[in-house]
């Protein structure tokens, strides 16, 4: 296992810690947030039509980052060399982190990304980070035992394939490009869009295969 440390992607999950107080940091937010109202620094409409913004996000612009590097080997080699540039050469938003990288899972090497210290990650591109990823289980476990945390997703590697855990930071965001599912080379690019979980762009499963997306498609609402 490598973990790269730096400086500060269902039905399974890790244990997700349970409160109803709001922590130390979130009252300083809240604190400071009505500092800047009172001071007219910001009014209270910018900060609800930043908070909409922001929760809009979701795992479809990674997606369709994913499945464009599935069909495009060009682009591929585009986003693993320099990730921020090749999602804005889509016209995704890249966030503001000022480095985000990608990393791609071969069937040799499975990425899985974590933030030890806080919740870093790809917003503009995945939206909102679940809760089990901002846990103190996970955010712990997944460096000291990242198979047993990945079997608790359901998703069991042979022990020949070398596990890569990726430290998120406030300067560096990780975006796995999970391994292509076979069957799929009937499928267009908007159809491999939607095996790619948000889940599987942080590494803790696989993508779905194309027979569970037939079975989604005979389960939704007609």
């Amino acid at each position: 296992m490598d973990h790269t440390d730096h400086d500060h992607a269902h039905d399974r999950h890790a244990p997700i810690e349970d409160r109803e107080e709001l922590t130390y940091y979130e009252r300083r937010t809240w604190a400071i947030q009505a500092l800047l109202v009172e001071k007219g620094v910001i009014t209270a409409d910018e900060v609800r039509q930043q908070i909409e913004a922001v929760d809009a996000r979701t795992p479809a612009d990674g997606a369709k980052v994913v499945a464009r590097a599935w069909v495009d080997p060009a682009f591929k080699s585009r986003l693993l060399h320099d990730a921020k540039a090749a999602v804005t050469e889509l016209g995704f938003d890249s966030g503001e982190s000022p480095i985000l990288v990608a990393v791609e899972n071969t069937p040799k090497v499975h990425n899985v990304v974590v933030c030890t210290l806080c919740s870093c990650y790809p917003r503009a591109l995945l939206g909102l980070p679940p809760d089990w990823y901002k846990s103190l289980s996970y955010r712990s476990r997944a460096v000291v035992d990242p198979r047993g945390v990945l079997q608790e997703f359901g998703l069991e590697l042979e022990p020949d394939v070398e596990v890569r855990v990726y430290d998120s930071s406030a300067d560096m965001r990780y975006l796995v490009v999970p391994a292509r599912p076979p069957g799929t080379a009937h499928m267009s690019e908007a159809e491999l869009a939607s095996l790619v979980t948000r889940d599987s762009m942080i590494g803790v499963t696989k993508p779905r295969a194309p027979e569970q997306l037939t079975d989604l498609k005979a389960a939704a609402p007609a």
